[in-house]
């Protein structure tokens, strides 16, 4: 806390969301509550991939501590921020000359169905989130004429469509590397996990600071961040990640946005959009941020990819340093 607070004046005020400001229900369900409490009268429950408004952001009671804000839902009442993925429904132009070698995309709606075969729309491949980044290859038609984009899987070589009013084609000018006239040597990144915070470093200066959730343990077993000295050598803007058995704590999870990979065994710094809940140990390892946080520190590290590449490697790379260990609440 005390570095939270020599910090402070570089952090942003909690801010009331936009009006147009929604939130997808992230877990099986969530519930509403009269206040921002889970002390307090539950009014309703949401359940999966349901699209609510959200009208105001507020601290709640002193429980979970490492997790305060909670939303309010429209007039109803109050729900924890935890289970909820902040969206907006913002469709896209349809940009049919890409380039060969195909471009990078995020989604700009709650949520988006990948299908096979875009004359086959029931046959649902896999669901794709706000936020999330897949490599399009090439704009298509239907047979009805309606625009679709071929996805490029970067895991088991698979092809996908998507309606391309949801995904966004990202510009060049936006993958541009953060602060070029910053020597290699001069930028690092501290993964502070007693504090469950990331801050990255130009010239010792503390830059940018924003909260985490890093490796826990789980019953199948001991999934900590690895603590020591690592580098930031091999990034992929977009990443298919998928482990074990989905029905005993494994993940299937496409779209991973802004991965930047610290392990040869594949602790990564990633956007995340499967839970809303930073602050307390609770991935595989991984060090997971939001989306826009993660891209910030995707943009800002090296090695540099180029926009028209899938994926980068180099051994000139950024420092990462992870301290600490959680002494917080299980």
């Amino acid at each position: 806390m005390g570095l939270l607070g020599i910090l402070s004046p570089r952090l942003s005020p909690l801010k009331s969301p936009a009006p147009e400001q929604q939130g997808r229900v992230i877990y099986e369900n969530i519930a509403v509550y009269k206040r921002p409490s889970f002390q307090s009268e539950r009014l309703r429950l949401y359940w999966k991939d349901m699209v609510i408004p959200i009208t105001k952001a507020t601290v709640g009671d002193k429980e979970p501590s490492y997790n305060r804000i909670w939303y309010r839902i429209g007039g109803e009442g109050y729900a924890h921020s935890g289970g909820i993925q902040p969206v907006r429904t913002l469709p896209n132009p349809v940009i049919e000359d890409l380039p060969g070698t195909g471009a990078l995309a995020e989604v700009t709606v709650p949520f988006t169905d990948a299908v096979w075969n875009p004359d086959i729309p029931a046959q649902i491949a896999y669901r794709f989130y706000y936020e999330t980044t897949h490599w399009v290859e090439k704009a298509v038609r239907d047979s009805n004429g309606k625009a679709f984009y071929k996805i490029m899987e970067d895991k088991w070589d698979l092809e996908y469509y998507v309606p391309a009013q949801h995904l966004r084609i990202i510009p060049s000018v936006e993958l541009a590397l953060k602060s070029p006239h910053v020597p290699a040597f001069a930028k690092r990144i501290e993964v502070r996990t007693d504090l469950q915070v990331v801050i990255a470093y130009e010239w010792n200066k503390p830059v940018f600071i924003t909260r985490t959730a890093t490796g826990a343990r789980f019953s199948t077993g001991e999934f900590s961040t690895p603590p020591g000295r690592h580098l930031t050598n091999y990034k992929r803007p977009s990443r298919h990640m998928a482990a074990g058995n989905l029905a005993y704590n494994g993940y299937d999870l496409p779209g991973v946005p802004w991965t930047i990979y610290i392990t040869k065994k594949g602790v990564a710094l990633h956007g995340t959009y499967w839970h809303n809940d930073f602050g307390k140990p609770r991935s595989h390892g991984c060090i997971n941020l939001t989306s826009k946080a993660s891209k910030w520190f995707y943009l800002w590290t090296l090695p540099h990819v180029s926009p028209g590449k899938q994926w980068g490697y180099d051994e000139s790379a950024t420092v990462v340093d992870v301290t600490g260990e959680w002494a917080g609440e299980e």
